[in-house]
């Protein structure tokens, strides 16, 4: 593959696996969409459906790491660091790229949503929504949730050992089944089968952090948060930003030398 593709491959990848994981989010957080609320279950369903469809689309040129944490295992388990600045560059633009189709494809949900008085308060809103406005994790706005994740309990030792398990368990899937025969990307079968564990860590592990394990997938959309001339949007929680970057890279680098070590 060369860089050219590479970069080429994760950016339209990334990109497809942010619009439609974002996507859902949009659809089951903003009050004006019809998913309004569907739940945890159509969330987690969702984002494994958004990485098979990303992973069959980019597979042929970039072998579909989509993922800084897959990179810097593939990386650690091979020892080949070469081309990991190309998939980096590659899966952040991408992301944003994903994220800021989000907001084009849910424009009028996103005004309708940040300019209602029971979402961001003001006069003539009611005093229970207005608190539990106010009870919202600080410096995290309104709809920060649908471009990035937070935790439900901030502690960031274990917000950061959750998305280190989670990112794991993604990995060793990789690692074990999903390549393919080259070692170097996700395989045909490799897609469906991240895509179905993405949907068992989002159920069994998703509830604390909002399950990132994916450092490009979180940060590259809290900067389009950050970017976007959103009404009312308040603040992109930049204080817990570096915890679903730093986990799933650790939990990356983990997996490989669990690989190296039990399986290769």
């Amino acid at each position: 593959m060369s860089s050219s593709d590479i970069f080429i491959g994760e950016t339209i990848g990334t990109a497809v696996l942010i619009l439609l994981g974002g996507g859902v989010c949009a659809a089951v957080t903003l009050k004006a969409s019809k998913a309004r609320n569907a739940g945890w279950l159509a969330i987690a369903f969702g984002w494994g459906f958004a990485v098979m469809t990303a992973v069959y689309i980019s597979a042929p040129l970039s072998g579909a790491h989509l993922n800084p944490a897959v990179t810097v295992a593939l990386a650690v388990k091979d020892g080949e660091w070469g081309d990991v600045p190309v998939y980096f560059a590659g899966e952040l633009l991408g992301a944003m790229i994903g994220a800021a189709l989000v907001w084009v494809a849910y424009y009028g949900q996103f005004l309708a949503h940040l300019t209602d008085r029971e979402i961001v308060g003001g006069p003539g809103a009611q005093d229970t929504t207005v608190k539990a406005v106010e009870a919202q994790e600080k410096g995290a706005g309104p709809v920060l949730g649908v471009f990035s994740t937070g935790p439900e309990i901030r502690n960031p030792v274990q917000n950061l050992l959750t998305e280190i398990i989670g990112t794991v368990v993604l990995l060793l899937a990789v690692l074990t089944q999903g390549l393919n025969a080259e070692g170097d990307g996700l395989g045909p079968l490799g897609g469906l089968i991240t895509a179905l564990v993405v949907v068992s860590i989002g159920l069994s592990l998703g509830g604390p952090t909002g399950y990132a394990i994916n450092p490009a997938r979180d940060l590259g959309p809290r900067i389009v948060h950050a970017l976007l001339p959103l009404p009312n949007k308040g603040g992109s929680d930049w204080s817990y930003a570096w915890v679903p970057v730093v986990g799933p890279l650790i939990g990356g680098a983990l997996a490989a030398g669990i690989y190296n070590v039990a399986f290769a």
